[in-house]
C-alpha cells in the first residue's frame, strides 16, 4: 500500500473519531458521557445554585451554569431537562441541605428549652452561613412559589422538622416550662422570620435608618 493510500486508511478508521465528527456535522447528537454521573450532576447542581443565587432565575444563564460545572450543556439538559427544572433542583437541594443540618441537632435528645433555644441559635448562623439560601428563597417567591407547587418532595422533606418541634413543645407543656396551645408551625415561621428578615433586608434597613447593620455586634 503507497504512503498516501495508508494515510487515507488511517483517516477513515471508525476508532480514529473521524466517523463521531462527520456524525455531528450530521447533526446527531453526541451520546452523553456516563462515566461519573452523580459527580457530574452534583458539579451542575452546585454551579446552577451559585448561578441562580446571583442572577435569579431570569438573569441566570445555562451557558455560563454549563461552564462552571466543567460540563457539556447537553448534559445538563440531559440530568435535569430545562431551565425551570433545574431550578427546582436547586431549590430541593437547598431545602434537602438545611434540613439534613437540622437533623444532626438532634433536638430530641436536648430539654425542651434548650432545644428551642438550639433551633433558634441554628436557624441564625444557617442562614449567615448560607446567603445563596435567602436568595434562592427570594427568587422563588417572586415567582410565586410555581416551582415547588410541582415539587413531590418538598412537603415530606419538611414535615418532619415541625413534627420534632411539636414533640419539644409537648414535653415543655408537660414539664411546665412552656404554656399550652403553642402552634409547632407558627413556632417555626416566626424563628425562621426573625432571621430571614433581619439577613434579607439588610441593606434597605440599613439604608432607611442609617445604621450599620452587616456588623457582628449589631447582628
Amino acid at each position: 500500500m503507497t504512503k498516501n493510500g495508508t494515510l487515507a486508511a488511517r483517516r477513515s478508521t471508525p476508532g480514529n473519531g473521524t466517523g463521531a465528527k462527520r456524525a455531528r456535522r450530521r447533526g446527531a447528537p453526541p451520546a452523553p458521557r456516563t462515566r461519573d454521573p452523580a459527580g457530574t450532576r452534583a458539579r451542575i447542581l452546585a454551579a446552577a445554585t451559585r448561578e441562580f443565587a446571583r442572577h435569579g432565575l431570569g438573569g441566570a444563564r445555562v451557558d455560563r451554569i454549563a461552564a462552571k460545572a466543567d460540563a457539556n450543556k447537553r448534559m445538563l439538559y440531559y440530568y435535569f431537562g430545562d431551565k425551570e427544572a433545574l431550578f427546582l433542583a436547586v431549590l430541593e437541594q437547598a431545602y434537602a441541605d438545611i434540613r439534613t443540618a437540622e437533623q444532626e441537632l438532634n433536638l430530641l435528645d436536648r430539654p425542651p428549652v434548650e432545644g428551642v433555644r438550639r433551633l433558634v441559635e441554628f436557624t441564625w448562623l444557617y442562614y449567615l452561613d448560607h446567603p445563596e439560601f435567602l436568595t434562592l428563597l427570594n427568587s422563588e417567591n417572586l415567582h410565586r412559589a410555581r416551582h415547588l407547587k410541582r415539587s413531590k418532595s418538598i412537603r415530606p422533606m419538611n414535615s418532619p422538622l415541625i413534627e420534632t418541634l411539636a414533640g419539644i413543645l409537648r414535653r415543655g407543656e408537660a414539664a411546665g416550662t412552656f404554656r399550652a396551645g403553642v402552634d409547632p408551625l407558627q413556632l417555626y415561621i416566626s424563628i425562621a422570620g426573625l432571621a430571614y428578615f433581619f439577613l434579607s433586608n439588610n441593606h434597605t434597613l440599613a439604608q432607611v435608618f442609617d445604621r450599620t447593620l452587616a456588623t457582628p455586634a449589631a447582628r
